[in-house]
């Protein structure tokens, strides 16, 4: 019975701040989150079921590291679903959402103009781990 109200520009970029859909206010996004979840990360659960409380301990490990930082991985582009976000190493200052043919800068207000990059370059993704395999799972992010 306990929530923490969070407002973002989108979801998106909700899960990419390493966030699921909301069990109350979106329940329908929110088990079809949890469906592709379990079965894109079942090794991560280990012997716990597969329930709002268990997935959100994983996305805190995945949103914050032991000094405080955010968790970040690298990776090929090419590698990484539509729908994340992710920074490039010659702009590491700004977020990008990963579109199928290109990058849309990401603003506070909304987003701003799309950025082309080559498929192979390696790329800083800044959306957890357990959320890239979701949406590779077959999860579709919406956003704004």
């Amino acid at each position: 019975g306990r929530y923490t109200e969070l407002f973002f520009l989108d979801e998106a970029t909700a899960l990419a701040a390493g966030h699921r859909p909301c069990a109350e206010c979106q329940r329908g996004r929110y088990k079809e989150f949890i469906e592709y979840w379990g079965a894109a990360n079942a090794a991560l659960l280990g012997e716990e079921k597969l329930r709002a409380g268990a997935v959100d301990a994983v996305l805190q490990a995945e949103r914050l590291g032991l000094a405080g930082g955010k968790v970040t991985f690298r990776a090929r582009l090419g590698s990484v679903p539509v729908g994340c976000f992710v920074a490039l190493d010659e702009r590491p200052n700004i977020a990008y959402l990963v579109q199928s043919s290109a990058l849309l800068e990401w603003r506070p207000q909304g987003y701003g103009p799309l950025t082309s990059a080559s498929k192979q370059a390696d790329v800083t993704v800044l959306t957890p781990a357990s959320i890239v395999k979701t949406i590779s799972a077959g999860f579709t992010p919406a956003h704004a």
